[in-house]
């Protein structure tokens, strides 16, 4: 998974779009300007890849809304602990947008527990109480479900008890995997119960059950994700460019270990050099299992962007979602 500059594609994008090892792109708010402009650029996505492509973009609401502009403004997930029955309406409206431009699917929900240290997590989490946290992600993605999208439960097992930001540095959690079964897994072990789509992984270290950062890990991902808590859906590794990532060596070395340890698909993002690096490096390969995982992210949306304001379930829920946040303002 690999990201772009700007509005519009360039002939290094489309290039790169087009790569054997190209799978899928994220967009940031840097692409965007309006959804009539981001749909035509996802458009030129596809139309340069020629063929399948998988196109996402981090839509969680709150701090975390790369599309603003002619989208809903979403609340952080906390506040939905104050109206637990807007969570599915939330889900189901931030689904419905993203997918009317013709992307795929938002990487959310955040189903790290607040443990009040994290300010990179922070109010991006739906509670400190896990059985809450569990229970609001789960309406959040019951209606990202009702509206064609599937979702994708991070940062597993947990970030939300270390301070450090695995953007700028690597986090160490010192705690027992017993701790963090109690805590942490308690909403991944819910929603996977579910039938979760996929799962993106910590750059975080747990070094009391293993040498490596959780998206590096085949302990995590393969023993205690894959095998206790039964998950068969798509490992998305984090940016392999973020600072949590660096303690494994050379952009090489990160994505030959995150291959390893199980991810499906690896993310490279705001570092076009390493991006390019990466997608020459590895050889392609086929994975059916793989494929079919990748697959299930495809959105199923119904409603196009035209569709929307004629909609008058869009219409009662967008009301009701930008009362509720103009209300914490």
């Amino acid at each position: 998974m690999i990201d772009i500059a700007g509005h519009s594609l360039t002939a290094l994008d489309q290039e790169k779009i087009a790569h054997p090892n190209t799978g899928a792109l994220i967009l940031f708010s840097r692409n965007y300007e309006s959804p009539q402009q981001v749909a035509e650029l996802i458009r030129s996505i596809r139309q340069a890849r020629n063929g399948d492509i998988l196109i996402a973009v981090d839509q969680e609401g709150g701090r975390v809304q790369r599309f603003q502009t002619g989208f809903t403004r979403l609340p952080a997930a906390a506040h939905y602990a104050e109206r637990p029955e807007l969570a599915a309406v939330a889900g189901w409206l931030m689904a419905s947008e993203i997918l009317a431009v013709g992307a795929d699917f938002s990487f959310a929900p955040v189903l790290d527990v607040d443990c009040g240290v994290s300010t990179i997590i922070g109010n991006r989490s739906f509670s400190p109480d896990p059985e809450q946290a569990a229970d609001l992600a789960g309406k959040f993605r019951a209606g990202m479900r009702a509206a064609g999208m599937a979702a994708t439960g991070k940062h597993f097992p947990g970030h939300g008890a270390v301070a450090l930001d695995s953007h700028l540095d690597l986090p160490v959690d010192e705690r027992s995997l017993d701790d963090i079964r109690r805590q942490d897994l308690v909403p991944f072990r819910r929603l996977i119960a579910e039938g979760l789509e996929a799962v993106m992984p910590a750059h975080v270290l747990y070094p009391q059950v293993d040498r490596y950062p959780a998206g590096f890990s085949e302990i995590w991902l393969q023993r205690i994700l894959r095998q206790e808590l039964g998950f068969d859906g798509a490992i998305f590794s984090d940016d392999l460019s973020m600072a949590g990532a660096a303690s494994i060596g050379d952009f090489n070395e990160r994505a030959g270990l995150a291959l390893q340890a199980g991810c499906d698909m690896l993310l490279v993002c705001n570092d076009p050099a390493a991006a390019e690096q990466v997608l020459d490096s590895l050889p392609p390969s086929r994975n059916e299992k793989r494929e079919q995982r990748l697959q299930a992210m495809r959105g199923r949306g119904a409603l196009g962007l035209d569709d929307l304001p004629a909609y008058p379930q869009w219409r009662q829920f967008s009301q009701q979602i930008s009362e509720f946040y103009e209300s914490l303002a």
